[in-house]
């Protein structure tokens, strides 16, 4: 008992934590938080993201502020990807080890050519920090941790722009990838326009004690909370990673199926001569998307056979409402898109086909 207590107490609650438990929403650790799994059904709950707008709190995601005067300098040599420097522009990027493996991905919004918020993923933020902060010790800039101070919802669906804009009138306007300051219950905020789901939608950050407000006036606008369960699908089916799984310190972009975040033109990054390196030697491996050809649900982990020869591993795997057994994992870079593999789920071979992804086609 005394066990699971301190398990339970070294688990983070977001601010919406007493409103999960409200809406029946069974809760499990997530990144060190306790987070909203599901609340009544995954697969409805997926389908009103696909269809109308789902709610989803994204509060334990991280957020780092670069300040000074050479900011978009560090943030050029931290990311792998060329950082957009245009006003309210935002750009996804991988960052890196020296051996040009991945750290983490993360999204830099440029609120002014001094001025940069980064948000990160919520697993890596202390390891992000520490890495920045070693970093800037070689630039004039400030790196300055503010996830604790902030709470995040996301509004994803065909029907999410619209349903913000009630909320925040011109949000409708803001361009995808783009992020405005806002004012919303006495409080100053953000608003970005990105997404986790292969759908459009808005992420809307506010301090810890107005996100509570927030949420409960998108309920009464009808918007259907959602769980990370049904976000773990959306984003499988749209066909971006998930850290931690299918991107860590062990695989390079070009693995990750990533090489578009690579800018080997760029004059210096950290690990450009590694990444380039290791382009030139090639890659046997790399993350290859599968789909069932018969009833299965694949999982993390399990193997995969080409011509009876194992020649993987699944990083991520689920059942998805679109397309029944879908999943991801490393595997030989010579089998042919369109080939026939087999997965081992419970000790019984099942057939699937190597396809490309996303396996849902962004509308966005």
């Amino acid at each position: 008992m005394a066990i699971k207590q301190e398990k339970q107490d070294r688990e983070k609650r977001t601010c919406l934590y007493e409103r999960h438990i409200a809406e029946g929403a069974f809760m499990a650790p997530f990144a060190n938080f306790c987070m909203p799994i599901q609340y009544k059904n995954i697969q409805l709950e997926h389908l009103a993201v696909r269809h109308k707008c789902g709610l989803f709190d994204v509060s334990h995601m991280g957020q780092l502020r670069v300040t000074g005067k050479e900011a978009l300098h560090f943030l050029q040599y931290i990311s792998c990807n060329i950082i957009k420097s245009g006003a309210s522009e935002g750009t996804y990027f991988h960052i890196l080890t020296e051996q040009g493996t991945i750290i983490d991905d993360a999204i830099a919004f440029c609120l002014s050519l001094e001025e940069f918020l980064v948000v990160v993923n919520a697993a890596c933020v202390d390891e992000d920090f520490a890495w920045f902060q070693k970093q800037a010790s070689a630039f004039n800039v400030t790196v300055t941790n503010e996830s604790s101070q902030w709470s995040m919802i996301a509004l994803q669906g065909p029907t999410a722009v619209e349903i913000a804009d009630k909320i925040l009138p011109g949000v409708i306007d803001l361009p995808r990838f783009h992020i405005k300051e806002i004012e919303l219950f006495g409080a100053q905020g953000y608003v970005t326009r990105t997404g986790y789901t292969g759908e459009d939608g808005v992420e809307i950050m506010l301090p810890n004690g107005q996100i509570e407000a927030l949420w409960n006036a998108l309920l009464k606008l009808g918007v259907k909370p959602c769980g990370l369960g049904a976000r773990d699908v959306l984003r499988l089916e749209a066909g971006y990673l998930l850290n931690g799984a299918d991107a860590d310190q062990t695989k390079t972009p070009y693995e990750a199926n990533c090489g578009w975040v690579v800018k080997l033109t760029k004059e210096n990054f950290i690990g450009k001569s590694a990444l380039e390196a290791k382009k030139a030697a090639g890659f046997t491996t790399k993350l290859r998307a599968f789909k069932l050809k018969n009833p299965g649900v694949p999982r993390e982990g399990c193997k995969v056979f080409y011509q009876g020869t194992e020649t993987g591993t699944l990083t991520s795997g689920t059942f998805s409402p679109l397309f029944k057994g879908i999943a991801v994992g490393y595997a030989s870079s010579a089998i042919p898109v369109g080939a026939e593999v087999e997965i081992e789920i419970h000790g019984r071979k099942v057939p699937a086909e190597v396809v490309k992804t996303p396996f849902y086609k962004n509308r966005v």
